[in-house]
């Protein structure tokens, strides 16, 4: 009975990675609001067309879930490089810990990845941008490294540091489902060109009317 029970289990994790997959790569594609979780279901090979329903809930639900089963490989990036940097007053050190959990998780997916074009997908809905800041705010890790960048910039005015943690974030995304639709996405070339350039991007001069 437990051998049954198990199996049973086991059945029902690899149906639901496999619809998770499946979203995930047609969100990237279509966008979030585009695609059915009727569609999602028979591009997973599911006979029961309400097999998302079943297994997730909601469309917010599955969204919740892709970015979860994300947001934990990229935490275990970003515990190490915060071990790594804690305590140094160096900026770029900061922006490594800002750029590296997102493109060498990327990496760690192999080819073809979405994750990138389905973040890229999300970040452009007010709703689901939302929904992912509230699902990744769970994680203290992420406002870890926010602090320590922060620290580095001591005479941004408040309301431009945020601004440009806000024009990091767009431009880490939106560059890397760029890079993402090609066919060899150079990811370590990739993120040291994003710390290049989000270093220059906090170390900018600030004009009187964005004070």
């Amino acid at each position: 009975m437990e051998v049954t029970r198990r199996g049973r289990q086991e059945q029902v994790e690899r149906t639901r990675q496999r619809i998770l997959q499946t979203a995930e790569r047609l969100f990237a594609e279509h966008g979030v609001f585009s695609i059915s979780n009727r569609q999602i279901s028979e591009a997973a090979d599911q006979g029961n067309n309400a097999a998302v329903n079943y297994h997730f809930g909601t469309k917010s639900d599955l969204v919740r879930a892709i970015v979860r089963r994300h947001a934990e490989g990229m935490d275990v990036i970003r515990a190490g490089l915060l071990e790594r940097y804690a305590g140094s007053t160096t900026l770029r050190d900061w922006v490594t810990c800002v750029v590296l959990p997102f493109t060498g998780h990327l990496e760690s997916l192999g080819l073809p990845s979405w994750y990138a074009r389905f973040a890229a997908q999300v970040m452009t809905e007010p709703k689901l941008r939302e929904l992912a800041v509230t699902e990744l705010g769970e994680s203290a890790l992420p406002r870890a490294v926010t602090e320590g960048v922060h620290r580095c910039l001591p005479g941004l005015p408040p309301a431009v540091r945020d601004e440009r943690d806000e024009m990091a974030h767009t431009l880490i995304v939106h560059f890397c489902a760029q890079r993402e639709r090609t066919a060899d996405p150079r990811w370590p070339a990739t993120a040291d060109g994003l710390i290049d350039a989000i270093e220059g991007l906090y170390r900018a001069p600030v004009s009187a009317s964005a004070d």
